[in-house]
């Protein structure tokens, strides 16, 4: 009996966001039903991952058997209604901790949610817990001092990644349906990628990053962004779609509307791929991941061809004149006099910094300067081809506590392999990446799908291209 239970649990939990919406508003599956199947996955899993920061058990019971009570009495249901969701440990959901990996915050408990958050719950979604982060989100794997390290549900020896890596590891292990995490140097895209799921870093400003923390403000306002993560890309339309719009709590929000392009102007799209950028080499099977989703492309009747963008490299020079040396200035006043609590990741990274002389503000608005001129003339370069397919990063998953590896023949260092996408944080193109690979070690490998600011919905429907033309959506074999 408890045997069967768990089999239709697994299979309750396996369905996407989409479905479970679906199934619901059918009356085939109660809200109920779902949150306690992926409840039950969790208590059995994330001994495992330690996805996990925080279960509202009760909170999401109370929430389902709310739901289910909507639908009975007729209620106008939402894109969401019943669906199981998480939400990343950096973004304010009311009454849970949010303690973005560090025990400067252990006691830290929202007084409200964010408003990304408020959508959600409009929308109808279960809210179940929020997931593990490195310190202050400045690594590209997730482990800290307070809540452990989170393992990659495909190789329990490996990392899913970060900062997002404890929400990633969830949704991929399917102990939820999909969810939000954030994004300033790859930290949605690289765990999705390790993890063989979807997500979107979208535009800054069209996803408000308002009662996330570190605030969106500065230098994370200019590359950090919240956005969806999910197992399918038609699950990415709906969580942007229920999340995006304006608010002025974030200096980047903008009014713009979302909308759908059509079938033709998709089809009328020139694309533009590369398999690594000359600089920095990647792995034969990530290669191979860029072609396969090229042909897809091919074979969906679309125009692709090979072009890669100069300028590459100065764009992930000055990321990290933003992110590594400007973030550190934002973070130095929260960690003074504390470094003995600090995590040894964090303390790694500002370790990176501090080896360079401090950033001047002569420095600074030279970079800002610059980083104006190269996103004038990058998109320029997008006019012809104003959808681009790349690497995600360099490397698959790697091993907890790698910091360098051999790519065909070349060391390969921790920032640099993970430069595909810390590009188009400075740059401010949103960006899309979907399982279409697999590494020697059956590791998943996703593309990475770049747009033109604001045309989010242009570059989703090209992931969607590639899902259906040669997407590899696999269980992990946990």
């Amino acid at each position: 009996m408890r045997e069967h239970a768990q089999q239709r649990g697994k299979s309750l939990t396996s369905l996407s966001a989409a479905d479970m919406a679906a199934a619901v508003r059918r009356g085939e599956i109660r809200p109920a039903d779902l949150a306690e199947a992926h409840l039950e996955r969790i208590g059995r899993l994330n001994p495992q991952i330690n996805a996990f920061v925080y279960v509202d058990r009760d909170g999401a019971l109370r929430q389902s058997h709310a739901a289910q009570a909507a639908l009975e009495s007729g209620k106008l249901l939402g894109p969401l209604h019943g669906v199981p969701v998480t939400i990343k440990s950096s973004i304010d959901v009311a009454g849970w901790p949010c303690t973005c990996g560090s025990r400067l915050r252990a006691d830290y408990i929202a007084q409200t949610d964010a408003p990304l958050v408020s959508r959600l719950r409009r929308a109808g979604a279960v809210l179940l817990g929020n997931t593990n982060t490195p310190e202050f989100l400045m690594a590209y794997e997730t482990d800290n001092l307070l809540t452990g390290r989170t393992n990659n549900p495909w190789d329990l020896e490996r990392t899913p990644g970060g900062s997002s890596g404890g929400e990633a590891a969830a949704i991929a292990a399917r102990c939820s349906a999909g969810g939000v995490g954030s994004d300033g140097g790859g930290s949605i895209r690289i765990p999705a990628h390790y993890s063989g799921i979807c997500g979107l870093k979208p535009t800054p400003g069209r996803i408000p990053a308002t009662g996330h923390y570190p605030e969106s403000a500065g230098p994370f306002a200019l590359l950090g962004v919240v956005g969806p993560m999910a197992r399918t890309v038609q699950d990415l339309q709906i969580f942007f779609e229920v999340m995006a719009g304006l608010d002025y709590g974030d200096p980047s929000s903008s009014p713009v509307p979302v909308r759908k392009p059509g079938k033709l102007e998709i089809e009328k799209l020139r694309i533009g791929f590369f398999e690594q950028d000359g600089v920095t080499p990647v792995t034969r099977e990530t290669r191979a991941a860029v072609r396969t989703a090229a042909d897809g492309l091919k074979r969906a009747g679309m125009l692709v061809e090979e072009f890669r963008p100069g300028e590459l490299e100065n764009a992930r020079k000055l990321w990290w004149d933003f992110f590594g040396r400007a973030g550190e200035f934002v973070l130095s006043g929260a960690v003074a006099g504390k470094e003995p609590q600090l995590s040894p990741i964090l303390t790694e990274f500002l370790g990176m910094v501090r080896q360079e002389p401090a950033l001047t503000l002569n420095e600074f608005m030279r970079s800002l300067l610059e980083r104006d001129g190269l996103r004038s003339r990058f998109l320029k370069q997008m006019e012809l081809h104003p959808v681009l397919l790349c690497p995600v990063c360099a490397v698959p998953a790697f091993r907890h506590g790698e910091r360098e590896w051999s790519v065909d023949g070349r060391k390969v260092g921790y920032l640099q392999a993970m430069s595909y996408s810390q590009w188009f944080n400075l740059l401010g193109n949103p960006a899309a990446v979907v399982p279409v690979g697999r590494s020697p070690e059956g590791l998943p490998i996703d593309v990475q799908i770049v747009g033109r600011p604001f045309e989010d919905e242009v570059v989703l429907a090209v992931a969607q291209k590639i899902e259906e033309a040669c997407g590899d959506l696999r269980e992990p074999p946990l």
